[in-house]
């Protein structure tokens, strides 16, 4: 076979979406398990790279859909290295609040690594409702349950904290 033909055997055309997603689903829930058996967030953040990747590939040009799933790699990147060099700064002794608005949310702040997954929580939330495809939103939800998960690990209080933001966020949606 020449060049073209291996190109085209391998595009993303050809991938089984339903079977990819199903795979990244499998890895996340393994990444979940092993990061509350090791009470490591570093595991679940680690394990959802590949649905954030396949997430921000498949993401349509939208409004602002595509910048949201680039946007949600950049930030499990920085997360994962976050945590691997032990990164502390105190965001709310930076901004001199305990809680910031951003984006018409109320986020509350503490140390940056918890930042990261509670941005990855609202951001995939957000990507739920604004992207069309079936396999975009189970992908986000994905994102979303992960976060939730490196969440807990991190500081099971703003994890309460993260878990009202995101069904308040689902009730505003629903009009509840």
């Amino acid at each position: 076979m020449d060049n073209s033909q291996n190109k085209e055997k391998f595009s993303l055309d050809s991938l089984n979406p339903t079977g990819v997603c199903t795979l990244v689903t499998i890895i996340a829930i393994i990444g979940a398990f092993i990061g509350l058996a090791t009470k490591s967030p570093l595991w679940i953040l680690f394990f959802l790279l590949p649905a954030t990747i396949y997430e921000s590939i498949r993401t349509q040009e939208g409004a602002s859909t595509k910048f949201s799933s680039i946007l949600l790699l950049v930030i499990l990147v920085l997360e994962i290295f976050l945590i691997i060099f032990n990164v502390n700064f105190d965001l709310a002794g930076f901004f001199g609040v305990e809680e910031k608005y951003i984006a018409g949310y109320t986020l509350p702040l503490g140390d940056i690594k918890i930042f990261g997954p509670l941005l990855l929580a609202i951001l995939s939330t957000v990507l739920i409702f604004r992207t069309r495809g079936k396999y975009t939103k189970w992908l986000s939800i994905i994102i979303a349950i992960g976060s939730l998960v490196a969440i807990y690990l991190i500081n099971p209080y703003f994890f309460q904290e993260a878990l009202k933001l995101i069904i308040n966020s689902l009730f505003d949606r629903f009009s509840f």
